[in-house]
């Protein structure tokens, strides 16, 4: 089955003020998450992409603006909705520090399962529906491009952390034990048996994922391979 590359929105304006932006339109990349954009480009040279699907979100499609400019022939992004931020209802466009004295803040970092956004979407229904979007691409591309195709998605952190949370077999509650910084680069390798995460959260060099000789990158037999740096 195909690879993955699941790519978090480089910064936005919203990450550097401390909002909780949400679906508010607007958000932009600031200058860091700009750089950190077209540095991608560079990160993923030599790793081919059968399709790069994105949250319609601005900053996400900002984000591969310079990668896609290097690669003409990918042409636009496919855009599903699925993959965009989650809908925080009232909690949207509120400062975090504000946010933390709510007792729902408590419930998001604990019990993840339970917290359900006043006015929005609970967190278990942001899994479902992320978490059916990339496997639904998955075997979509699987037709169409092979078993060894790569693919890339760019999302928000608390979609990332969800897909990642589903394909190493955690608990929702536990989503927030993982870390996936702005720009940074997540990988799984889906197979008929299981999920292996080859990367979580990867800031660095990317060259390794390059295919060798013409194959794709795998995953070792009977292991997942967590590597990167935060």
């Amino acid at each position: 089955m195909p690879t993955l590359l699941l790519v978090r929105h480089g910064r936005s304006t919203a990450n550097t003020a401390g909002i909780l932006a949400g679906w508010t339109p607007g958000v932009d990349l600031d200058d860091t998450g700009r750089a950190q954009a077209a540095a991608l480009a560079d990160r993923l040279a030599g790793i081919p992409l059968a399709q790069v699907v994105s949250s319609p979100l601005e900053r996400c499609r900002q984000t591969l603006e310079p990668l896609l400019a290097a690669r003409p022939e990918l042409g636009g992004p496919a855009v599903d909705e699925r993959l965009g931020e989650c809908h925080y209802g009232e909690w949207t466009g509120r400062p975090l520090a504000e946010l933390a004295k709510e007792p729902l803040w408590r419930t998001v970092q604990d019990h993840a399962a339970a917290a359900a956004f006043p006015g929005g979407e609970s967190l278990r229904e942001l899994s479902h529906r992320t978490v059916d979007a990339v496997r639904e691409w998955n075997g979509k591309i699987a037709a169409e491009h092979g078993d060894d195709a790569v693919w890339l998605a760019c999302s928000h952190g608390d979609v990332i952390k969800a897909v990642v949370a589903d394909a190493l077999g955690l608990h929702l509650d536990h989503f927030q034990r993982i870390s996936v910084e702005p720009c940074s680069v997540t990988v799984i390798r889906y197979t008929p048996q299981r999920p292996f995460v080859l990367r979580m959260g990867d800031t660095g060099d990317l060259a390794s994922l390059a295919p060798r000789h013409g194959a794709a990158p795998v995953a070792p037999a009977g292991d997942a391979v967590v590597g990167g740096t935060a």
